[in-house]
C-alpha cells in the first residue's frame, strides 16, 4: 500500500528545507491472500461490456484468476470480446436488467452480483436488487445516486429475511472514499479530546477519466439536481456546479478546481458517522469542460436534464468531442477526504491513479472479494458502515484498492502533502 513513508530534514545557515520522500504504490507489491473459499466463486457482472464493469472483470480475473466470470450485458459482440480478454472462466450472459426473470435464472447459482449497469440517476426501481434477494445472492452496486441509495437502504428487511449480504455505493467514489472517511474518523475518535465538526469530499477527472458516455450522463444528469448538504447538523440545498474551491491533491495532480454537486456519500456519511458538516465537489480538466457544466447548469432547464432519454441524446451529441480531448487529457483520477475536529485535530487523506478506468475496476474488485470473504452482514449496507465492511476488513480492502496508485496516503496533517511544502521552522511535526 501507497504511504507517505519517510520525512528528512537538511539544515543550512540561513534555512531548513523539508524534503518529502513519499513511498509509492508498485503494480508488482506483494498482493493480500484471497481466501480459499473465495477462489472458485461465480460472480456475474451487469454492464459487464461497459467501461466500469468490463474494468471490474479484468480487476477480478487479475486478483484472483480461479473466479467464474459472468459478463452481463445486451451486447454479445461486445460480450464475446470481454470473455476472450478473461480466458476460460468466463461466459457472456445476454440480459436485459428490467427483466426480472432473466435476471433471476442468471442468479439462481452466482455467489454474487455486481450491479455496474449505470447511470443509476433517475431510476425507477432497485430490480437488480429485488432479484439478489429473490435467488439468495449477494449483491454490489457503484451506484451514485443519492435517491437510488436511499431506495436501496429500504430493501434492509427482505435482505435480512434473505440473510443476503449486500452493499450500495461501492465503487471508488462514492466507495472507497466512504471507506477512507470512516477510517479518518475512526482514528480522530482514537486520537482527538474535541468533537467531529466537518468532513469534505474533494474528486478530480481528466476528462471523463476514460470512462466513456456512462459518466458523462452521469454529469449531466446531476447537473439536474439541487446539491444537499449539511452544516451544523442542518441540511441544506445548494445550486450544483458552484462554490469552486481550488483544492491541493498532492503529488501527481497538484491544484485542482472543484465544484458542488449532489453525490451519496455526503447524507449517508452524515448519518452513519455523525459528522454534522459533509459536502462534496468535483472538477475535471481541461479547464473549460467545467465552464461548460456550467454553462449548462445555466442554459438547459432542470425538466430537461433530469430526462434520462434527452440526456443520452445529449451524450451521444457530445461524445465524439469528449472522447477527442480525452485522447490529451489523460484519464488520472484523484480523491482527498479531508476531516475536521474542533481541537484542530485536522486529518486527510489522498488517492491518485493515473487511470480512472483501471483504478475503478480494481477498487470495485476489492468490494466484491471483501462481501465474498464475508466482511458484509446480511442486510444493505453503505461502505462506512461496519456491517459493510467490517473494521478489521477495511485495511486490506484498502491495500488491494490502492494497487497502482501514484499515491496514497492516509490520516495524515494537511501541511504533510501539499504539493509544495511551506518552509518549516526547527522541530518535527505531525
Amino acid at each position: 500500500m501507497a504511504s507517505l513513508g519517510m520525512y528528512s530534514w537538511t539544515t543550512g545557515i540561513k534555512k531548513r528545507v523539508f524534503v518529502r520522500v513519499a513511498n509509492l504504490a508498485k503494480e508488482n507489491e506483494k498482493r493480500v491472500e484471497i481466501a480459499e473459499k473465495v477462489k472458485n466463486s461465480k460472480v456475474v457482472i451487469l454492464g459487464g461490456t461497459g467501461r466500469v464493469g468490463g474494468s471490474t472483470a479484468i480487476a477480478l480475473s487479475n486478483l484472483c484468476p480461479d473466479l467464474n466470470i459472468v459478463i452481463a450485458g445486451r451486447n454479445r459482440e461486445k460480450g464475446a470480446a470481454m470473455v476472450s480478454k478473461l480466458g476460460n472462466n468466463a461466459e457472456f450472459a445476454e440480459v436485459n436488467i428490467d427483466d426480472r426473470e432473466a435476471l433471476e435464472a442468471n442468479l439462481t447459482d452466482a455467489d454474487i452480483v455486481v450491479h455496474a449497469a449505470g447511470p443509476f440517476q433517475q431510476s425507477e426501481n432497485c430490480k437488480v436488487l429485488e432479484a439478489a434477494i429473490g435467488t439468495k445472492t449477494a449483491y454490489l452496486d457503484i451506484c451514485d445516486d443519492t435517491s437510488y441509495a436511499t431506495r436501496a437502504k429500504s430493501y434492509m428487511n427482505k435482505a435480512l429475511e434473505a440473510n443476503i449480504p449486500a452493499i450500495t455505493t461501492g465503487g471508488i467514489y462514492p466507495g472507497l472514499s466512504n471507506v477512507m472517511a470512516a477510517e479518518l474518523v475512526r482514528t480522530a475518535k482514537l486520537e482527538s479530546e474535541g468533537e467531529l465538526e466537518r468532513l469534505r469530499f474533494y474528486y478530480y477527472t481528466a476528462g471523463t477519466g476514460g470512462a466513456g458516455p456512462t459518466i458523462l450522463a452521469t454529469s449531466f444528469l446531476l447537473l439536474g439536481e439541487d446539491v444537499i448538504a449539511y452544516n451544523k447538523g442542518e441540511k441544506i440545498k445548494l445550486t450544483p456546479y458552484s462554490g469552486m474551491l481550488s483544492i491541493d491533491f498532492g503529488m501527481g495532480i497538484g491544484k485542482k478546481d472543484v465544484y458542488l454537486l449532489n453525490l451519496p456519500e455526503v447524507k449517508s456519511v452524515h448519518e452513519v458517522l455523525g459528522v454534522p458538516t459533509v459536502s462534496a465537489r468535483f472538477g475535471t480538466d481541461p479547464f473549460f469542460w467545467n465552464w461548460g457544466m456550467i454553462a449548462m447548469r445555466n442554459l438547459l432547464p432542470k425538466e430537461f436534464l433530469r430526462d434520462r432519454s434527452k440526456v443520452q441524446q445529449l451524450v451521444q451529441l457530445f461524445d465524439p468531442v469528449v472522447r477527442a480531448v480525452d485522447g490529451t487529457a489523460g484519464e488520472a483520477v484523484s480523491m482527498r477526504v479531508d476531516l475536521e475536529c474542533s481541537d484542530g485535530h485536522n486529518r486527510i487523506g489522498i488517492f491518485s491513479h493515473k487511470r480512472l478506468s483501471k483504478s475503478v475496476g480494481i477498487s470495485t474488485a476489492a468490494f466484491v472479494l471483501a462481501i465474498l470473504e464475508g466482511s458484509t452482514k446480511p442486510g444493505v449496507w453503505f461502505p462506512e458502515e461496519p456491517e459493510g465492511i467490517a473494521v478489521e476488513a477495511r485495511e486490506v480492502l484498502l491495500q488491494r484498492a490502492s494497487e497502482g496508485t501514484i499515491n496514497f496516503i492516509l490520516n495524515k496533517a494537511p501541511w504533510m502533502v501539499e504539493t509544495n511544502p511551506k518552509e518549516l521552522g526547527f522541530g518535527i511535526y505531525s
